[in-house]
């Protein structure tokens, strides 16, 4: 298979079922584990936007001049908080409208421990299977992107809002009671999410009452020490897949972030 990489899509059944799609075409991965697998970088990129072909890629597969024009790329992406959409100064008001402007999800996950993060109302449990969680728990409900954003630097404050990768690939974590976690949070931010409530209306933030989800990996065998492959330093990645977790491939050889290397032309080779 010859093709463009973009993340691994990714269904959830008794375990996550995980699809490599490859330029149009579309590998499934989990029959592979145990088998040898050869991903070769052909050298070329090209922009997940406006398929030009660029020598670098810029904010997950972009050319520079997308990086710089698409709302997507920008730094509000990163720091939802800071988004200026209101302002009437969004790179892209259509998109703004359906990506910033629909209800987010504050919720709690299990990825190396306990972390909160925000994702759109439409990107669960997607959002905790690309970052590798074994548990997820979505706790308020807010109408925008930049509500969510305000909302988790506020829990941000007391429980960490970033997975730690090389500590989530070596396996997986005890248990957590997220409900209770919850319980024991909320209310040390409820005069900020009051605050929100008077300044964006009493439907802007929502107490959930939702069920945890528990979460498996196509996983036989974690590695004891990371290594981690560069299709930038090695343009051939090769092993035995030993499993899927988050959007990284675990082989016998290291461990490739897969989304990392969005736009990137590879060969595919498989038994």
């Amino acid at each position: 298979m010859l093709g463009t990489l973009k993340k691994m899509k990714s269904s959830l059944d008794k375990e996550v079922e995980y699809l490599l799609p490859v330029g149009d075409d579309f590998l499934p991965l989990n029959p592979l584990i145990g088998k040898k697998l050869k991903v070769s970088y052909t050298g070329n990129i090209f922009c997940d936007a406006c398929g030009k072909k660029t020598k670098k890629s810029y904010s997950q597969g972009h050319c520079y001049p997308c990086m710089k024009k698409l709302a997507r790329c920008d730094m509000c992406i990163m720091k939802p908080e800071t988004c200026h959409y209101a302002k009437g100064t969004c790179r892209e008001p259509e998109w703004g409208d359906t990506h910033c402007m629909v209800p987010h999800y504050v919720y709690l996950s299990n990825t190396s421990g306990l972390k909160v993060g925000i994702t759109r109302h439409t990107q669960l449990p997607t959002r905790w299977i690309d970052q590798g969680a074994t548990q997820g728990l979505a706790i308020l409900k807010v109408k925008t992107r930049q509500l969510s954003g305000l909302v988790e630097i506020a829990l941000a404050e007391m429980v960490a809002d970033k997975t730690n990768w090389r500590a989530m690939l070596k396996g997986d974590n005890n248990d957590i009671d997220l409900k209770q976690e919850a319980d024991r949070l909320l209310p040390a931010i409820e005069n900020r999410l009051n605050e929100l409530l008077e300044l964006y209306g009493d439907d802007a933030v929502e107490r959930l009452d939702e069920e945890l989800l528990a979460i498996q990996y196509p996983v036989t065998q974690y590695p004891t020490k990371i290594s981690s492959h560069n299709f930038d330093k090695e343009p051939v990645v090769e092993g035995t897949l030993l499993g899927i977790k988050g959007q990284y491939l675990i082989f016998d050889t290291g461990v490739i972030n897969i989304r990392k290397f969005t736009s990137y032309e590879v060969c595919v080779e498989t038994p």
